[in-house]
């Protein structure tokens, strides 16, 4: 393990100390429902579903499809960054999730699917984010709550699936950019073929 690697641990073992932030008591039932419901990115359908019904499909779509490219990204770097979990698992914290996972503890993939699916919101629609990012929010800090996950491991996750929805909208931007040089292209190139 390199000096660094000590640091970052010792630096996440230290926050993840009895505080008012992180307490070891069993947390609210929001927060394990919060967890829960985002396991595999499920929380984000029913989510894209109201935003569609409130009028917001083109932010529904750019949201989901984030997300669903963000997740198999967290998958794919947690299988190349071999990381454990905290130890934690006699803490009421802990104990309120059913789900005991043994796979790499970096990147959160619930931090990830929830980062791509929140920022690609606000970037299409801030009036959606006001409600969709305290949500990612929350699921992130549930992750923390109940000792899954590291806070680097959190971090890293949000800082990954903010990167996927802000990738995605450039490419976006691109496409669109495409499209409108084709149409214009296709509306002057007749008025100057009848004047050649």
């Amino acid at each position: 393990m390199t000096g660094a690697e000590e640091e970052l641990e010792e630096l996440d073992d230290d926050s993840m100390h009895d505080s008012e932030l992180l307490p070891t008591r069993r947390p609210h039932p929001v927060i394990i429902a919060a967890s829960l419901t985002a396991r595999g990115g499920l929380l984000w359908l029913p989510v894209a579903g109201l935003l569609a019904l409130a009028g917001r499909k083109t932010t529904a779509k750019r949201a989901l499809t984030a997300a669903v490219v963000a997740m198999p990204l967290g998958h794919l770097i947690s299988l190349v960054v071999h990381r454990r979990r905290p130890q934690a698992a006699a803490m009421p914290a802990r104990e309120a999730l059913p789900e005991h996972p043994d796979s790499s503890s970096f990147p959160s993939k619930h931090a990830v699917t929830a980062a791509a699916f929140g920022t690609a919101t606000a970037l299409v629609d801030p009036g959606a984010a006001v409600f969709v990012t305290p949500l990612a929010l929350l699921v992130a800090y549930s992750r923390l709550r109940t000792r899954v996950h590291w806070p680097t491991d959190v971090l890293g996750g949000l800082a990954i699936g903010a990167l996927v929805a802000l990738a995605q909208a450039g490419i976006g931007r691109s496409a669109r950019a495409r499209a409108t040089a084709w149409r214009l292209a296709a509306i002057v190139r007749p008025v100057f073929s009848d004047h050649s």
